[in-house]
This record gives structure tokens, sequence and C-alpha cells, in this order.
């Protein structure tokens, strides 16, 4: 069985995440979307926003799991048996910060590979922080996440 873990913050989840978990979900048996808490990281949505927003966005994947962890990605990836890290890479400064981690993940778990897909060009520019940035300005920020949390996000910043 090929399992794979799908690792980030997701704070909030993205198109172009979620476009990640739908191509992901098509090559492995098993994905795990782990959000990896981060205490030195601020969080503008809470981890339970963040697996609530994940759940709802992932309904539809009968493959898909969802889930918070803590502590190093390649001890989750080996306490749910999985092979297999996705990593998505939009821009070239996201392939040299991905590439030294995934050396690093290497170095610490040889047997786990990191698979990078390259975001599709409508995804490139969309990160959480331009969500972020552009729903506290009370923008429109139905182009860049699932409809389905379009709303909660924007809750946020009332």
């Amino acid at each position: 069985m090929r399992v794979a873990v799908y690792p980030g913050s997701f704070d909030p989840v993205t198109n172009g995440h979620l476009d990640i978990i739908a191509r992901s979900s098509r090559l492995f048996d098993q994905l795990y979307v782990v959000i990896m808490q981060n205490p030195q990281k601020k969080n503008t949505f809470s981890l339970d926003e963040r697996v609530e927003m994940l759940k709802m966005v992932t309904k539809d994947y009968n493959n898909v799991g969802v889930m918070a962890q803590m502590g190093l990605t390649v001890n989750v990836a080996k306490e749910l048996q999985a092979s297999f890290l996705i990593r998505g890479i939009r821009a070239t400064m996201d392939f040299e910060m991905e590439l030294q981690q995934a050396t690093a993940n290497m170095a610490l778990a040889p047997d786990l590979e990191t698979v990078f897909f390259v975001t599709k060009p409508e995804n490139s520019f969309i990160s959480s922080s331009t969500v972020k940035e552009i729903a506290l300005n009370q923008g429109d920020i139905s182009n860049f996440v699932p409809a389905s949390i379009v709303d909660m996000i924007m809750e946020k910043y009332r």
C-alpha cells in the first residue's frame, strides 16, 4: 500500500493546496494531510479551525485523512507507515527551501521519499499569506480558496 503524508500549516487551506491534495490522492492509496504544529509560528486560524476547513474541503476524497501533529515530519510519517512526503513548489524560492528540507529528511529517514508537485500556473501566486492579506482588507478571496470555506475565512476578519 502506497501511503503519503502532505504536511503543512494550512493557515488557511488554498486552492493550490487542494489541487495538490487532489493530484496526490490519485497517486497514493492513502494520503494524510497533516497540520504540523509549530509553536514558534503565529497562526491566524486555530488548530481546530484548520482541521475543520481541511475536513470540509477533502470530504469527497475517500483516501484522504486529516489530522494535526507535533514534532518532526519524518517521525509522523513513520508513525503513519508512510513512504512518501508530498510537497508543492510554486517558484524557485520554494524549490531552494524544499530541497534543503528534503535533504535533511533524507538524512533523518533514508527510506522516506519526497515527491514534489509543481503548482499549476493558475495557483502559482496563491499563498495562505496572500489570502489572509486580501481577506484582512475585505477583498474577494473566492478565486483563491475553496468556496466552502470563504465565509469561514472572511468571518475571521469581520
